[in-house]
């Protein structure tokens, strides 16, 4: 088994000491998101409407062409009880006071100092060889949230009617609500999880439904600089229950910047295209006939990296239009003592976040030194090799739908050239080709 000695991550208020978790019995009687409070509660619900085709050129969605929205998700409705509850107290520090800067360079990484994300907590072991993990309700899940920390209900409208905001709604236990609730560690403004279905208690892996109503949630917020990700089990994820972050900053991520080679298009009209000079590799998911039709292509293609127990991170971008998919080997790597003792100091677990470009630094000396060089280097770490790459992306191409998929010239490989000096200084390194695919018994990356 690969464990790696870890701090968690503490995203509730409520999130505490797995002893302590275990003592508990029967109901709380503290207002949470379990069936012994939330019967006969009133939460907020904002009730979509389920779109049939894709968000316009313009990145705004298209239901309101000819009416008013009920409430304007992204500025009224998350962002400003966020802001509740921050003058209520209820954050762990004030993200919005944390020093930013852009870093000099061609790609614009971001750099964030957020020394109070670093908690000085019992590490626990943390396993990363295994992608799929059963739900274990004796440790913290979001069950155990105060409903304080909900903003939120986020579902489709059940009557297949145009969106509604209703204030109070009452919560049908039988039909397990999602919700979208504050991070209690933010990383940036507004920064919020979106929780499908919380009393399914589903561990952290990806079906069809829950993928869908995160890129409906893009959708909705019709704000470029409003962004989802998803990190799987042994690529950061800290809690073993099904879950999306979000969060709101103004400023382009570098990966989004990225040039791209298009790989296929697929006869639902999904273009599914390879990142280029980018220290990552990775595949975009763009375009296509239908949001569904778009995220049925990425979530396949997420299904298929953790049945066969590949870590990846996911990036849902452009008001759900363009979807990363960003499989990864940095926790094992680090379990495996193949990480330089160098990086280990900055204690920065690349994840969705740093993967997109925005560093989340904690200590100062870190952020004061803070380059590109340096931020290259960290997220070439991170990457699989060109040759395991191929490898993952021939997996993903045999279960997605490409029945009658155009392909495009050239194979999916990553260019041999590259001009930067800053990844002519690390392009060698995770050049060691690894074990081709033989099963799901053991992580593979």
């Amino acid at each position: 088994m690969l464990s790696i000695k870890r701090v968690p991550t503490v995203v509730s208020n409520y999130q505490k000491d797995e002893a302590e978790e275990v003592s508990r019995r029967g109901g709380c009687g503290r207002n949470c998101l379990n069936k012994c409070c939330i019967e006969g509660a009133k939460i907020p619900l904002y009730a979509f409407k389920e779109l049939n085709k894709i968000a316009c050129s313009k990145g705004l969605c298209c239901q309101y062409e000819n009416s008013v929205p009920p409430v304007a998700f992204l500025d009224s409705l998350l962002l400003g009880e966020w802001e509740d509850r921050m003058q209520r107290g209820l954050f762990r520090y004030d993200v919005t006071a944390c020093e930013t800067k852009v870093i000099p360079g061609k790609y614009g990484f971001i750099a964030q100092l957020n020394e109070g994300r670093h908690l000085k907590k019992r590490p626990t072991e943390f396993r990363v060889d295994k992608v799929l993990q059963p739900f274990d309700g004796n440790k913290f899940n979001f069950t155990k949230v105060g409903q304080e920390e909900v903003l939120f209900r986020f579902e489709p409208n059940e009557n297949g009617g145009d969106t509604e905001f209703i204030p109070n709604a009452p919560v049908d236990v039988e039909n397990s609500p999602s919700v979208v609730a504050i991070n209690v560690s933010p990383i940036e403004y507004g920064h919020v999880l979106l929780i499908p279905r919380v009393l399914e208690c589903f561990p952290q892996r990806i079906d069809p439904e829950s993928f869908l109503l995160a890129v409906h949630m893009a959708a909705e917020a019709g704000n470029t600089y409003f962004r989802l990700g998803y990190n799987s089990l042994g690529a950061f994820a800290t809690i073993n229950h099904l879950h999306f972050q979000a969060y709101y900053l103004a400023v382009p991520f570098p990966i989004e910047k990225a040039p791209m080679k298009k790989i296929i298009t697929l006869k639902d009209g999904v273009l599914v295209s390879e990142l280029l000079k980018y220290p990552v590799r990775g595949l975009v998911f763009e375009g296509g006939n239908s949001l569904q039709a778009l995220s049925n292509s990425v979530s396949d293609a997420c299904i298929c990296l953790q049945e066969n127990n590949i870590p990846f991170n996911v990036l849902i971008a452009d008001c759900g239009q363009r979807i990363f998919v960003l499989p990864q080997c940095y926790a094992e790597k680090q379990a495996l003592g193949e990480v330089s003792s160098e990086l280990l100091e900055t204690q920065v677990n690349p994840a969705v976040w740093e993967i997109s470009g925005h560093m989340v630094l904690k200590r100062k000396e870190d952020y004061e030194e803070a380059s590109e060089e340096n931020a290259w280097r960290l997220l070439a770490e991170v990457s699989l090799s060109e040759e395991r790459f191929q490898e993952v992306c021939a997996l993903i191409f045999e279960v997605i739908n490409t029945g009658d998929a155009e392909n495009a010239e050239g194979s999916p490989s990553c260019p041999n050239e590259q001009s930067d000096a800053c990844v002519k200084k690390v392009e060698g390194k995770n050049a060691s080709p690894r074990l081709p695919v033989t099963g799901t018994q053991e992580c593979l990356v």
